[in-house]
């Protein structure tokens, strides 16, 4: 958690160092502001150590099903939030980027700069990671 305490403190000094570049444009326009800034910072922090992508096999499978609503709404939210962000640097990457963000593969590819079909694989295996671990947490409860 020490790094999210240290790039909050980047993107605040990163803010204040820019404040002429604001313009306030409506309600929210602040927001979205920072929010640029934070996810601007964000990926450049992911860019920096790069991650050597090996190959992708196109024909791996998922095995693990996904998980029902039922079960998935049974988790609190902080346990989903913790294992979000127990996942390694790219996979909270993209899965933020996509899922909480709404960017698509492609807008996070030239984010990342990583292809699209790696953004959307990247995206499959966080998934896969979280399914798994739902699993184990719901079987875990039910003992």
């Amino acid at each position: 958690m020490e790094d999210a305490k240290d790039l909050s403190m980047e993107v605040l000094m990163l803010a204040l160092q820019k404040i002429e570049s604001y313009q306030y444009s409506g309600k929210g326009s602040l927001y979205g502001w920072l929010r640029r800034i934070t996810i601007n910072l964000a990926v450049n922090h992911i860019k920096r150590p790069r991650i050597m992508m090996l190959p992708l096999d196109p024909w791996a499978k998922d095995v693990i099903e996904d998980p029902s609503a039922e079960e998935v709404e049974t988790i609190p939210k902080e346990q989903l939030l913790s294992w979000i962000s127990e996942l390694p640097p790219m996979k909270r990457a993209v899965f933020n980027l996509f899922h909480i963000d709404g960017y698509s593969h492609r807008q996070i590819s030239e984010l990342l700069d990583i292809s699209e079909k790696s953004s959307s694989s990247i995206l499959a295996k966080a998934k896969k990671d979280l399914k798994a671990k739902i699993r184990q947490y719901n079987k875990d409860r039910d003992k």
